[in-house]
């Protein structure tokens, strides 16, 4: 009896120790469950409605947003703290060995082509620059309006960033400076929201933000935005048309200032972050883009018959 009870009690034991080595297996699938992704902030709105609609077809799903500028956004993918990035860029080769290194291989999905777009005060009509007189001004190398226009104000420019770390900030510095720092009149505030406030009530400024934030003509933000800033043409030199982020531009990289945007999936299994992915890439997804004023990485199709008789 005694053997019974010593051998009951040996196997609980041991059950109990591996249960409590063993790590709980996930529960969430590609259209239920719960997981936590990380968005560049320059496209809240755009996910915003994202997350709205996926939740809405998939009642089980719970899509937990944070929204962060873009350095910080892939510091939380590296630490797992979330398990899908949105990226104005792709992962570097240093970047996917780390990853390798931890036996995870992220996929990377292209979900939209995006601009940046440069805002003024609505008193400015400082509303057409080329390329290389946007490189001086980050430079520094023109720090008065009067240097860009000599009908303008010696009046000094400011120059205004939504987050040091946003993907904004890096697009400019990495692409149009090379690497190079910005000027001591180039600063940031807290958020995109902050850059239109900033830029609307200061008549020297001039801000930086994706062109989602004011192309969607439906939108009560976009339309309230546009009465309080101008947005201005880029012109790629001086013999070249000055054009706004249309979405024709962007898609024939006519407009200077276009980039792709991605979504980093560490999660490489089954879960419900590769579902989110595949439904941001899918057709409805891609229509939410389409509409943002984003071009999508997969056009839409629509099918039209046509009779002949």
């Amino acid at each position: 009896m005694k053997n019974i009870i010593f051998g009951s009690i040996f196997l609980a034991i041991t059950c109990w120790a591996c249960s409590g080595d063993s790590k709980p297996e996930p529960t969430d699938t590609p259209t239920s469950g719960e997981v936590t992704i990380v968005v560049d902030e320059s496209f809240q709105k755009l996910f915003d409605n994202q997350v709205f609609t996926f939740e809405a077809i998939y009642k089980n799903a719970h899509v937990l947003v944070d929204y962060l500028p873009e350095n910080e956004a892939l510091t939380r993918l590296i630490n797992d703290s979330c398990k899908v990035v949105v990226m104005c860029r792709d992962l570097t080769a240093t970047e996917r060995k780390s990853f390798e290194a931890k036996n995870l291989f992220p996929i990377s999905t292209k979900i939209a082509e995006d601009a940046i777009v440069l805002l003024v005060n609505p008193e400015n009509n400082d509303t057409i620059l080329t390329v290389e007189q946007v490189k001086s001004i980050l430079l520094g190398k023109d720090s008065l309006w009067s240097q860009l226009n000599k009908q303008s104000a010696p009046e000094g420019i400011k120059i205004v960033f939504d987050n040091a770390g946003s993907a904004n900030a890096r697009y400019m510095r990495d692409t149009l400076l090379q690497g190079k720092d910005f000027s001591s009149n180039v600063f940031a505030v807290k958020s995109n929201p902050e850059v239109i406030d900033y830029v609307s009530t200061h008549k020297n400024s001039i801000g930086f933000l994706s062109v989602n934030w004011i192309s969607d003509m439906d939108d009560s933000l976009t339309t309230n935005t546009l009465k309080k800033v101008r947005v201005v043409a880029i012109a790629k030199d001086t013999a070249s048309e000055p054009l706004k982020a249309y979405q024709a531009y962007i898609k024939t990289k006519e407009y200077a200032f276009t980039r792709n945007v991605y979504m980093i999936n560490r999660q490489t299994r089954a879960g419900l972050g590769m579902g989110f992915v595949s439904f941001v890439a899918g057709d409805k997804g891609q229509l939410m883009i389409l509409k943002a004023g984003l071009i999508p990485a997969v056009a839409p199709v629509r099918l039209v018959q046509v009779n002949i008789e």
